[in-house]
């Protein structure tokens, strides 16, 4: 699978998870789990789409930008979630701070879809992107079991 598909479908989990995690309430277990796997899953997928997207596409000169910017944004996701790390999720400033960072992830994986991927196809080779994806694809199915 190519590394643009790969990356797509862990977007669309992250969407479900941001979606669903506003959407509960108080001190819950549910509000609780929830924010456990998207911790999970927003770490490891920076953490290869870093390693399998952006490193390759930080080496040219027409994509250092865009990938520059998006390695910041996911430190953005990064401290937004210790902020929640460390507010009590019973409180309305958890709610506030959950809503900020569903939307700055919906931000991010949006303009990765939109402005991102379409000028990276282009410069990817076929073979390129389809090696990348399945280095990314290992590095989530690892990240996932352990």
């Amino acid at each position: 699978m190519k590394i643009f598909k790969s990356i797509e479908q862990d977007h669309h989990i992250q969407r479900q998870l941001v979606d669903q995690l506003v959407e509960t309430s108080g001190d819950s277990t549910e509000r609780e789990q929830l924010f456990e796997d998207l911790k999970q899953e927003l770490s490891a997928h920076a953490d290869a789409e870093e390693r399998y997207f952006y490193v390759p596409l930080i080496k040219l000169d027409s994509t250092q930008d865009s990938a520059r910017h998006a390695i910041a944004e996911h430190h953005e996701i990064d401290e937004l979630v210790k902020q929640l790390d460390q507010t009590d999720n019973s409180s309305s400033a958890w709610l506030k701070y959950a809503k900020d960072l569903a939307h700055k992830v919906k931000h991010h994986l949006a303009e990765e879809e939109q402005d991102y991927f379409p000028v990276a196809q282009k410069i990817l080779s076929n073979d390129r992107a389809q090696q990348l994806g399945d280095e990314y694809l290992s590095a989530m199915l690892q990240a996932r079991t352990s």
